[in-house]
């Protein structure tokens, strides 16, 4: 190596004595983006074990989470395989969180990244991994390098990186894209890839997600049609999504752009640009070359599935996003949410969303689902504890799931069921914002923005003694109410977008109108999670090109086709009693088919195990005779 090529790392070897050993600033010594990173990255034992990936059905749920995001990068994973390959890297792709979803690339590469836990399932945030370029990229927002012991945590120190964000239209993290390997490996040229590659993804998300009017424009004319051209969705008259390209060509950022009366920022004549190419002269007489789609069909940008699929976006916003866009405004107010709704209708799905839109979008989201942890550790994961506090606990300690939420959001799924024992000192840490270990211990102060989620009525839990009042008026500062998907007006929309996003336009699949009818006659028992796992079985079973009709739908779809109510009622009122035998039904048939597995049965269902536990716990408790 020259002398050269030696001296960043000398610095950095100075910086981290300086930072790690004496406490002091390191910004003067290294990039600035390093030194705001170790800044964040404090609370991080800089001694902490490479984690485990998570369970392998988690994943798949949270890829499943992200099938659009997915599909939308494989054309550049696949791209940036080759490069990766050739030098001896890999080509990472994570969700807005960090957790790592797809990992291609050098054969001799990949077994040394598994061993430092660079590898799917495993969650890359800064909160968790200190100072790394999957999660700074997304806490920082641009695309950077982090090469060798500008990582945080001392076992990383031979890693090289170079990861760049994705963006929704809206601005929002969708993910990130990142080339890893031995530091001498990872170079300005692999950052510039990244980069480009997460454009190219950028583009292709906003036109499968775009729904009215899609207006494509650059200063010079041979750009539009391509990756580099600027983006921007009008809907209801008004500027509802833009990339990165459009942000600079016309100066703004989204905070300023989004939302905006698109005549008045483009002119009165923007309509007329539709399916011919021109210049469009805006309001202040700057001219720039446009033209102008209507899109039918979010969710893809093939013109043949325009025609074959209907549309989804304004529908589905009807239903969801303006719940959405009360949730942000008191989020981003401190208000604790609660999210309400049946099992299977998307709480969790809807709290990503609300964190990734929310002012901590840049901090961690933390996800605790409080009806599968054991009660006798659900203190130790929520608290954490000291070293030695019980027999079994780690040498050094548990941070605990509330301390690493520190900065994001704290997601508490199913809070009605946490033990009533544990409800007070769960009260109390919500109100002071000092969260103190099992076994004692200085008291750390926390910062986070509360979401929680149940299937069940908190006021009827108060009535019968099972929850306090007090916490349900902490945590309920504002409630979002899930309609079930058999009351979504827009579920032929969702209905839609799901089949493609299940494999339906990969396999180039045209659902027909007998077949969404019938998916959207159905009573769908399991929400939006049985949707899915029903559409994934359908895609399996056609072939590439098929026309999906009625027929080719599972037979218990067509059995019975109930009318619709025409609205929904009350979320407090009991769900009918039809609907709970058909329910009990259900999963009665699936343990039977899965020889009492309740991992398999939960599987097949499309829930999760709790519900199976607690189906089963009502059976046991039955009085005899019912």
């Amino acid at each position: 190596m020259s002398a050269e090529a030696q001296l960043p790392s000398i610095a950095v070897a100075q910086a981290r004595e300086l930072f790690f050993g004496q406490g002091r600033d390191p910004a003067p010594w290294i990039a600035p983006h390093i030194s705001r990173s170790w800044q964040r990255s404090r609370p991080v034992d800089h001694h902490a074990i490479d984690p485990e990936p998570m369970a392998l059905a988690l994943l798949s749920e949270r890829r499943e989470q992200a099938m659009r995001l997915l599909n939308c990068a494989q054309p550049e994973l696949d791209g940036l395989a080759e490069h990766a390959i050739g030098n001896g890297c890999v080509v990472i792709l994570s969700d807005a969180s960090g957790l790592i979803l797809e990992e291609i690339g050098s054969a001799d590469f990949l077994p040394k990244a598994q061993r430092i836990a660079l590898q799917p399932g495993v969650e890359w945030s800064e909160h968790n991994r200190g100072t790394n370029a999957i999660g700074t990229a997304l806490a920082e927002r641009e695309a950077l390098m982090v090469l060798g012991g500008e990582h945080y945590l001392a076992q990383n120190g031979a890693l090289g990186c170079a990861a760049a964000p994705i963006f929704t239209g809206r601005g929002e993290l969708a993910g990130a894209l990142d080339i890893s390997g031995e530091t001498v490996r990872v170079n300005t040229h692999a950052l510039g890839l990244v980069r480009m590659a997460a454009q190219q993804v950028e583009h292709r998300m906003l036109l499968a997600e775009a729904g009215g009017h899609v207006l494509r424009f650059h200063s010079r004319p041979a750009l539009i049609g391509t990756a580099r051209e600027g983006l921007m969705v009008i809907e209801g008259g008004r500027i509802a999504a833009a990339n990165r390209v459009a942000l600079e060509l016309f100066g703004h950022s989204w905070e300023s752009l989004l939302d905006l009366d698109a005549e008045a920022f483009l002119g009165a004549n923007w309509p007329r640009m539709e399916h011919r190419r021109g210049l469009l002269t805006l309001p202040g007489g700057r001219q720039i070359a446009t033209v102008m789609e209507r899109s039918n069909t979010p969710g893809t940008t093939r013109p043949a599935q325009r025609r074959s699929v209907p549309t989804q976006g304004a529908a589905e916003a009807d239903d969801i996003q303006p719940l959405l866009h009360k949730a942000v405004r008191v989020l981003n107010e401190g208000v604790p949410v609660l999210v309400n709704g049946e099992t299977g209708s998307g709480k969790e799905v809807f709290s990503r969303r609300l964190h990734a839109a929310s002012r901590r979008s840049a901090g961690p989201f933390v996800a605790v689902d409080c009806a599968s942890l054991p009660e006798t550790l659900i203190e130790s994961e929520l608290f954490g504890y000291e070293q030695g506090a019980f027999t079994g606990a780690k040498r050094k300690g548990m941070a605990g799931r509330i301390r690493e939420a520190h900065g994001g959001v704290l997601f508490l799924d199913e809070i009605a069921e946490i033990p009533l024992a544990l409800q007070t000192r769960l009260l109390r840490v919500l109100e002071e914002r000092v969260v103190t270990p099992l076994g004692g211990g200085q008291g750390v102060a926390v910062d986070f923005d509360l979401v929680c989620a149940t299937h069940g009525h908190l006021p009827s839990l108060v009535e019968a003694g099972r929850f306090r009042a007090d916490l349900m008026y902490r945590v309920a500062g504002f409630t979002v109410a899930l309609p079930p998907l058999r009351l979504r007006d827009d579920r032929r929309a969702l209905i839609s977008r799901l089949f493609l996003e299940a494999g339906g336009a990969a396999k180039h699949l045209r659902l027909e109108s007998d077949a969404l009818e019938a998916l959207a006659a159905w009573r769908w028992p399991g929400n939006v999670r049985e949707l899915r796992s029903t559409l994934r079985s359908v895609v399996a079973l056609a072939d590439a090109g098929d026309s999906v009709t009625a027929a080719g739908l599972p037979a218990h779809l067509l059995d019975s086709q109930s009318p619709q109510p025409e609205q929904a009622p009350p979320y407090a009122t009991p769900q009918a009693e039809p609907l709970v035998a058909i329910t009990r039904h259900a999963i009665d048939e699936a343990l039977k088919v899965s020889d009492h597995d309740v991992a398999k049965a939960a599987r097949r269902l499309g829930v999760h195990r709790s519900t199976i536990y607690r189906h089963l716990a009502r059976q046991r408790d039955k009085p005899a005779g019912h």
